[in-house]
């Protein structure tokens, strides 16, 4: 029989950073299909492009929040809402951008 607790205490000890490297893989061939593909708008495809660098900012902060302030940047309430403030922006920009689209869409459809 398999301990629970023994489970948890291994996959506490698992270092992610690896995967987090790994996740980057995927998400650069997405956006290498997306820019070659020409699927959607280009605004929308800036969004998708400046979620790397949500990635990078979040990265910055986490050090500084553990270099200077000894924490998690969880804890550190102005670098954490830094570092969201970059994916809202990602995020806006591929919601205008499929709003354009779509607007411009509907336009020449009449």
């Amino acid at each position: 029989m398999i301990n629970p607790d023994m489970v948890l205490k291994f996959l506490a000890e698992i270092d992610p950073s690896p995967f987090f490297v790994l996740s980057l893989l995927p998400y650069l061939a997405f956006l290498y299909w997306l820019k070659k593909s020409n699927v959607i708008p280009p605004l929308a495809l800036l969004g998708f492009q400046l979620t790397l660098l949500f990635v990078l900012m979040t990265i910055i902060f986490a050090v500084v929040a553990l270099q200077v302030y000894g924490g998690e940047l969880t804890d550190i309430d102005p670098l954490h809402g830094a570092a969201e403030a970059f994916l809202t922006i990602s995020d806006a920009l591929v919601a205008v951008g499929f709003l354009k689209f779509k607007e411009n869409d509907l336009v020449n459809n009449s």
